[in-house]
């Protein structure tokens, strides 16, 4: 039996940001696999990841934008947790093994005064089932073998929490949980340390992102709708590479000094300091890179090169001239 063939995909440069909603199931990596080879993208990346059981906001970079994708990590994100009470796991979600059963009453003002303890600065031990590493190697390695490893707190932060008695299908007694966070938040540790507090333990069930930073799910495109798409449907998706540097401060150059800062050189001019700048050039209106700003000098950061930058100028025409 001779073996089909295998289509060999005609990569092309692709610049921009995908917002796409996850879904269950499939590593952030897989997803972005995914994406790539439906926009037959060259480069692409990710802003950090979710769990395959999590499902939500995935920012997805390609092109010039991954060198900004650092960037977004430490963005604040926005969850939407439900937990079952009364039956711990080993992982602290729907996917470990139950060790404990406890029975479950619980009061709306035992439900509101957690709500209250676990709100502003507090302290998360990071479970064993993630991908932090010691000695070079995964925590969930050592937890597959039955290695427990200590582990210190940290210190995280819970901007907004709101949590209330839910029922779930599968869920009887169970909680909603939304919690705004900060970076480096595990939502399984928070869902089973109010457990603790609530006296019955608990694990997460479901858990859905519904914003990081500057973006929400109401913006995200579903990977089946992608596939629905043509190219040009999929390339209209994608937000500018600035989208990225929505909170940083912007500087414009004229063509002369657009020229010498893309070549590394500092300008000098009258901008107040600043940590975050987007720096663009006037003629054409684009982005150069990202820089800051110290007693009046332009400092550059991390910058586009020209190649980059005729890219995304040509990817722009050519969906402006689509929409018209």
């Amino acid at each position: 039996m001779t073996a089909t063939p295998r289509v060999r995909v005609a990569r092309r440069p692709v610049h921009g940001v995908l917002l796409l909603d996850k879904p269950l199931g499939l590593s952030s990596n897989d997803a972005l696999q995914k994406v790539k080879w439906l926009l037959r993208a060259e480069k692409a990346g990710h802003t950090g990841t979710l769990d395959p059981l999590a499902t939500g906001v995935l920012p997805l970079c390609f092109g010039s934008a991954t060198k900004f994708s650092q960037l977004h990590l430490d963005a604040d994100k926005t969850y939407l947790a439900v937990a079952r009470l009364g039956v711990k796991t080993s992982t602290g979600d729907a996917e470990g093994d139950v060790i404990e059963t406890r029975p479950v009453q619980v009061s709306a003002e035992q439900v509101a005064a957690v709500e209250k303890r676990f709100t502003g600065p507090i302290q998360q031990v990071p479970p064993m089932y993630s991908a932090l590493k010691k000695d070079g190697k995964p925590l969930y390695e050592y937890a597959r073998a039955g290695v427990e490893i200590e582990r210190p707190a940290r210190n995280v932060e819970i901007f907004e929490l709101k949590v209330a008695l839910a029922q779930a299908e599968s869920a009887p007694e169970a909680i909603e949980i939304v919690a705004k966070c900060s970076k480096g938040t595990y939502i399984r540790t928070l869902g089973e340390d109010i457990g603790e507090a609530l006296g019955c333990g608990a694990h997460l069930t479901a858990l859905r992102r519904i914003a990081t930073g500057d973006f929400g799910i109401a913006q995200c495109v579903t990977l089946a709708a992608l596939e629905a798409m043509t190219e040009d449907q999929r390339l209209d998706c994608l937000l500018p590479v600035d989208a990225l540097l929505a909170q940083h401060m912007h500087v414009m150059l004229d063509t002369q000094n657009a020229g010498r800062f893309l070549s590394g050189v500092r300008r000098r001019g009258e901008w107040p300091d600043a940590a975050h700048v987007a720096v663009y050039g006037d003629s054409p209106a684009t982005l150069l890179g990202t820089a800051q700003v110290k007693d009046g000098e332009l400092i550059p950061g991390r910058l586009l090169s020209p190649l980059d930058i005729g890219q995304i100028l040509a990817q722009a025409q050519k969906a402006e001239s689509l929409s018209i």
